[in-house]
């Protein structure tokens, strides 16, 4: 048998029949190739195990080719492009996977193709990312800080991925394409139906803003075990993993697991001990991946690159109100309690300074908007925020 449609069509066709990750089947890619190992299929000339897992297909699929062109016209149908390991804009960390699988896990090898729905160069936009992952049950406090995370993270420059699900990958996406950032969803399913649909809105603002990625052509459902072995993507695209909320059992810290064998930067942020959506979180950092807890965006990146940047974000600087102010005033200041007037004579006489100095001090504050002075008496306007 002749398979004469090239070495993409052939990636797509073993895609199709073979679930993602395979690593019998990637150890006899290795050695023949895409094209003669799809013969081998059809020809029935290949390893026990391989034959058995592809003998019901072949006798369903009659015509690799024919078979070949029914995946590329799916991909057309829905706009998708088809990426390959040889492609230019192919994520190079997921070649990274090859060091992950084992007897007990084989489905952790990398991808054979990418169908991409968006932005198709995948590589150029995951060079800067971060995963954030979490509970789909999440709570209002989990659903909060994932948006505000990817929100900050995005408009820092950096490219959001998560899976699309409920809860926290929602919140993270929405994050992301609320502040015009960049966001990627990697699916368990089809491009051409991403799951779940009541996402639906969610997706079309992905595609627009990013790329919704999956290894399973068009058409495919999402099964519970594909959640699983997407899971190895989301953790290799980027170069850390955030947890906002997981369950003690969940794909969340499945993804972490995975994050921190590929020795990418693990991080968590904390929740209330008594919530069952951070207890998960709360065993991680229990482990010996030795993960960080994060409680900004500026925090991530710090972890994931070893700089800090410009305090942008808000809370990512520990300055406290009056900090680079004169001592003098900031001790007149402190003596001024909230929505109380005094006078300037009893403010001198209570810090101890010369009521000509006082006023002074006074008089700074009041030109930096933090007092006011009524009727020959002052009273703090804001506490706790900066002079402007």
């Amino acid at each position: 048998m002749k398979f004469d449609a090239g070495p993409r069509a052939a990636l797509m066709v073993l895609s199709s029949i073979i679930e993602p990750g395979e690593a019998e089947l990637d150890d006899f890619l290795g050695e023949v190739g895409p094209v003669a190992a799809v013969e081998a299929i059809w020809e029935r000339d290949l390893p026990e195990r391989l034959h058995h897992l592809t003998s019901a297909v072949v006798e369903r699929i009659r015509d690799p080719v024919a078979h070949a062109d029914e995946l590329r016209s799916a991909g057309d149908s829905c706009g998708a492009t088809v990426l390959i390991p040889t492609d230019p804009q192919w994520p190079q960390r997921l070649h990274e996977l090859q060091l992950l699988a084992t007897e007990d896990q084989p489905h952790l090898r990398p991808p054979r193709c990418l169908w991409v729905r968006g932005a198709t160069n995948l590589s150029a936009i995951c060079e800067r990312s971060i995963s954030i992952v979490g509970a789909r049950a999440a709570s209002d406090y989990g659903r909060f800080v994932s948006d505000q995370l990817a929100g900050d993270l995005g408009e820092a420059g950096w490219t959001i991925v998560s899976g699309g699900a409920y809860g926290i990958d929602r919140a993270a996406h929405l994050g992301a394409v609320s502040r015009e950032a960049t966001t990627v969803a990697v699916l368990a399913g089809g491009v051409d139906r991403p799951y779940p649909s009541g996402n639906a809105r969610l997706f079309e603002l992905i595609e627009q803003r990013g790329s919704l990625v999956s290894e399973w052509p068009p058409g495919c459902e999402p099964r519970r075990y594909r959640f699983l072995i997407r899971n190895r993507a989301i953790a290799a695209l980027s170069v850390g993993t955030v947890v906002v909320e997981a369950a003690p059992r969940s794909g969340a810290k499945h993804t972490a697991r995975l994050a921190a064998e590929l020795d990418r930067t693990l991080m968590y942020t904390p929740g209330p001990i008594t919530s069952i959506t951070s207890a998960g979180v709360h065993q991680l950092a229990r482990e010996c991946w030795e993960p960080r807890l994060v409680t900004s965006a500026a925090e991530v990146i710090a972890d994931v690159s070893g700089f800090i940047p410009e305090p942008v974000f808000p809370g990512a600087a520990d300055n406290r109100p009056l900090d680079g102010w004169d001592h003098d005033c900031v001790r007149i200041y402190e003596a001024l309690c909230p929505g109380w007037v005094r006078e300037e004579t009893e403010l001198a006489a209570e810090v101890g300074l010369p009521v000509t100095h006082a006023r002074e001090c006074l008089m700074n504050l009041a030109a930096a908007g933090w007092v006011a002075e009524v009727n020959g008496r002052w009273k703090p306007l804001r506490a706790g925020i900066p002079p402007q």
